[in-house]
């Protein structure tokens, strides 16, 4: 057990009619029911189901074209799913079917969830042309309306917490990887999200700076912050994290405790992934 994470969960399952079993309390952050997603004829997502409560930190873990991070993308509907439900704080993200697939009934509905679950990318996403203040005031300021000055000052703070109050009025080309993926968190956190949704962040980051970002994440699981984190990171998988998900060619193949599924893995493909990267 993280010692993040001093009381055990108990996660509460349903069997919806497809069998499928999904997290069912009045805490649920995020819970997505039998997802199922293809590009062209290539299927990724196979029915999947999962649920996470509020202050969960779940690593999802597997090789590279598992599923993560579709997954994590169908999350807050970046990619639309196929089939299954996806329903945040409780609330169902409605979908209707069109001529072109899939698509949202209510894109409003959808902005109005994105406001509450942000995601930090592989790739940073930063504006390159906005300073790392402007950055992180501006989906607060022009999305949620805040008062510009509320906004900076609050952005400050952030930026000083995760250690580049001085990287302010710098561009993003100014600053190493490691620094421009403390400013997305910090850019995330400014919407003050219910969900944080990390896609491979530490991925594109020489491994000297790796370090400096799993601290900032760390110290967001102390908080309690719910956190669904696609990684390749053992030590936060196994440290951090207070229930692991392995996907394996869009299925979950194992799914628990860390001290369970790192213990005593019942599924041979992720015995095999954790020998690969020990």
């Amino acid at each position: 057990m993280s010692h993040f994470h001093a009381v055990n969960r108990i996660h509460f399952t349903e069997k919806c009619s497809n069998g499928a079993s999904v997290v069912s309390d009045t805490t649920s952050a995020v819970s997505i029911t039998d997802l199922r997603k293809s590009f062209g004829s290539l299927e990724v997502l196979k029915g999947i189901s999962l649920g996470a409560r509020e202050g969960d930190v779940i690593s999802i873990l597997g090789a590279s074209g598992s599923g993560k991070s579709t997954m994590l993308r169908c999350i807050n509907m970046l990619e639309v799913p196929d089939s299954g439900e996806v329903r945040i704080g409780g609330e169902l993200i409605g979908l209707k079917k069109t001529r072109h697939g899939m698509e949202p009934a209510d894109r409003g509905q959808v902005d109005r969830i994105r406001s509450r679950v942000a995601m930090v990318f592989q790739s940073f996403n930063l504006w390159s042309h906005m300073t790392i203040l402007e950055n992180v005031i501006e989906a607060p300021v022009h999305v949620q309306k805040r008062p510009k000055a509320e906004c900076i000052a609050e952005a400050e703070a952030l930026l000083a917490r995760v250690g580049i109050a001085d990287k302010r009025n710098a561009y993003p080309s100014h600053l190493s990887g490691g620094q421009q993926q403390r400013a997305a968190i910090a850019r995330a956190l400014a919407m003050h999200p219910k969900v944080m949704l990390f896609d491979e962040p530490t991925s594109a980051l020489d491994p000297e700076l790796v370090g400096e970002v799993l601290r900032v994440m760390r110290s967001l699981a102390e908080e309690g912050r719910t956190m669904l984190v696609v990684t390749h990171e053992m030590g936060f998988a196994r440290d951090v994290s207070n229930r692991v998900v392995f996907l394996h060619k869009g299925v979950v193949e194992e799914d628990g405790a860390p001290q369970e599924v790192f213990g005593a893995p019942k599924s041979e493909r992720f015995k095999q992934f954790i020998s690969n990267h020990r």
